[in-house]
This record gives C-alpha cells, structure tokens and sequence, in this order.
C-alpha cells in the first residue's frame, strides 16, 4: 500500500500481532503519533519528496540546551522527554488507546516555552522508554515526572507549572478521547501521574 502512496511511510516494525500490540508496543505507537505532529519530519517523508521547510529548529549537537536563560542538559532534556511522553503511554494502555495516544501526543506538540522547545524537538531515540508490563513502565515514567518537576523548579518555577500544566493538558486530552467517564483504571492512572507531578 505505501509503495502506491507517497504519503504513507513505515514508522516501525514491531513483533506483536493484532492482539498485543497495544499492551507490548505501546510506545512505538506514540512515537510514531509523535513524530507525524513534528513539522517538516523526515521519518514520514519518502526519499523522493523534498524536504518540508520548518520554520525554526531547537535540535542541537551540543551537550547542553540553552534557551531564555535556563541551560539544561542532554540527561535533563531525556528526563523531560521521559516523564512527558511516558505519562502519554501510560494513558495509552488505560483505554480508547488509538485515539488517546494521538490527542495527548498533540497536546504535548503545543506545549510553548522551554518545556515546548524541549518536547517538539525529541527524536524516538531521545526517550528513554523500556518494560513489557504497565507496572515496568510505571516504575521509569512515574519517578521521571517528580525528577522533571525538581529540576525545572530549581532552574524557573514557572517552567515548572508550564510542566504541569502541559501534562495536565494532556491528560485531559487522552480522558476525552473516551467517549463518557473515564474508566476506574484511566482515573488511578492519572491520580498517580498527578501524584508523582506534586511529589516534587
């Protein structure tokens, strides 16, 4: 199909079937969500199409990230990548899985300030995501996001609501995704999220 269709490209080849790809891959989905918000990516664009133009670019070589006067580096920035993108796969396994991933994935793309720059510019390799149960995940992502919140509150307070904040909107992003109330296990999911967000 995507050999016929220029705008149609493999993000990744997993080794779960139908069933388990949700419970087992869960991260591939989100990074390949996450990368089709990122303008001009090239994860999604065939050799023979040529380049979008971005606007701006925040990627940099170097080993730290400077931006408004807060310098964070490279293991901050995967910290922050971590906390925010692992929060979404967290959610991803609660319930309406496709879609939730996508809106809360979108919510993080719109995130501004030093927090956007860092989270718009994450490459699949950038996020340090590994586990083939909730609970592996939860064990990585949940310290992350209270560690995401120590550091950004040491270097601007108000990077650190902007955290929040953007991971607050995207959870609620992923919770309308579900048609109705959310279910038991998306509500203690996001207790513990906002819990691990205000240990700080």
């Amino acid at each position: 199909m995507y050999a016929r269709n220029p705008n149609i490209a493999v993000s990744a080849k997993v080794g779960s079937n139908h069933d388990h790809i949700l419970r087992k891959d869960f991260h591939a989905i989100a990074a390949a969500v996450r990368d089709s918000q990122r303008p001009g990516t090239s994860r999604f664009r065939r050799a023979d199409n040529p380049p979008a133009t971005q606007l701006h670019s925040t990627t940099t070589d170097s080993k730290e990230y400077t931006t408004m006067s807060i310098t964070l580096t490279d293991q901050d920035k995967t910290t922050l990548r971590t906390a925010a993108y692992g929060a979404v796969s967290l959610l991803t396994v609660t319930g309406s899985p496709h879609k939730a991933a996508t809106e809360a994935t979108i919510a993080l793309c719109s995130a501004t300030g030093l927090v956007g720059h860092v989270l718009a510019s994450a490459k699949s390799r950038d996020i340090k995501l590994k586990g083939k149960s909730v609970a592996e995940l939860a064990d990585q992502v949940l310290p992350a996001l209270t560690d995401a919140m120590t550091l950004l509150d040491k270097h601007d307070p108000a990077e650190a609501d902007n955290f929040r904040t953007t991971i607050n909107v995207a959870i609620e992003a992923a919770t309308q995704a579900r048609k109705g109330q959310p279910s038991p296990v998306m509500a203690e999911m996001t207790r513990k999220i906002t819990e691990a967000l205000d240990a700080a």
